[in-house]
């Protein structure tokens, strides 16, 4: 079962994203700060950027680049290494709320809040296409597990799939009431999507013939988020109904609820970022960073 190892305090407002590169945890906040950690005592490094909007979408491209997205739509690529911003862009001109990397075909890929994506090579930061999609806010950008496609959560309650070659929209499934905030592709089954929605439903989808397998009322209030542990045989879940709930990836059942009687948070946890197989971390709007771990 999961337990809280350790838990973190220092932004000074909620915090809506986490990057975790190997060695440091890196949080993105309200307070217009992205600040690094150390897991290991859950103490905050020297190294921290100063934004002047609330970060909300941190991504890493490469080892050593970490792109933020803000509030106002502005991207900033930075150098973690060499300490430096070396791009600012402003092609988004609302909120970014979600960047993915594709390592696979060296891309990486921006959703804002009017519904624009934009992709990028992640290589030259060459912008490869912009695809105004007219779906209402980009919540959630993730891609399969081969790379050769990605799915964009729409706040119009779709699932836009779409290849990595040319950029075609190949699936588009009307799959949330009041909107889709997150999906994923199932780890180890090709054919499945996984995702959540305002209505707090948790739903496993044959995306290739756009259907539905399973429907379950999984939290009481939206789904910000999904993460996949314990060599794929679990995943976890955060809502906004300030809850983490584990589940078992083959029978899709609850095998866990951490809430505030098990140490978690006080209010809505907006994100998950896995750090091993047994472990994750979890942030959200009480300004808390928790690391869970299963060992």
């Amino acid at each position: 079962m999961f337990h809280k190892i350790i838990e973190i305090s220092g932004h000074s407002g909620a915090i809506y994203v986490a990057a975790f590169d190997q060695k440091y945890l890196y949080t993105g906040s309200a307070d217009q700060f992205v600040t690094r950690w150390n897991l290991s005592d859950g103490s905050q490094d020297k190294f921290a950027i100063k934004m002047n909007q609330s970060v909300y979408a941190i991504e890493f491209i490469s080892s050593n680049r970490l792109i933020i997205g803000l509030s106002n739509g502005s991207l900033h690529v930075f150098d973690i290494e060499k300490k430096i911003e070396i791009k600012h862009f402003t092609q988004h001109i609302k909120a970014v709320f979600s960047i993915c990397s594709n390592t696979f075909k060296n891309q990486f890929y921006t959703g804002d809040a009017d519904g624009n994506l934009s992709i990028w090579n992640s290589v030259t930061l060459e912008l490869l296409i912009y695809l105004p999609l007219d779906c209402g806010k980009v919540r959630n950008i993730s891609i399969s597990t081969d790379g050769n496609h990605f799915v964009v959560s729409c706040q119009d309650g779709t699932l836009r799939i779409f290849e990595t070659v040319g950029f075609n929209e190949v699936v588009t499934i009307d799959a949330h009431k009041d909107g889709a905030t997150i999906a994923k592709f199932h780890p180890t089954n090709p054919n499945q999507l996984i995702s959540g929605g305002k209505d707090a439903y948790l739903k496993i989808w044959n995306w290739q013939i756009m259907e539905l397998v399973k429907s379950i009322p999984a939290h009481n209030y939206v789904i910000y988020d999904i993460c996949f542990l314990k060599d794929n045989s679990q995943f976890a879940t955060a809502s906004r109904d300030k809850t983490i709930k584990i589940w078992n990836l083959s029978t899709f059942e609850v095998i866990q609820r951490l809430d505030l009687k098990s140490g978690g948070h006080k209010h809505s946890v907006n994100k998950l970022t896995k750090i091993s197989e047994t472990s994750f971390v979890s942030v959200g709007d009480d300004k808390r960073i928790i690391c869970w771990d299963n060992q």
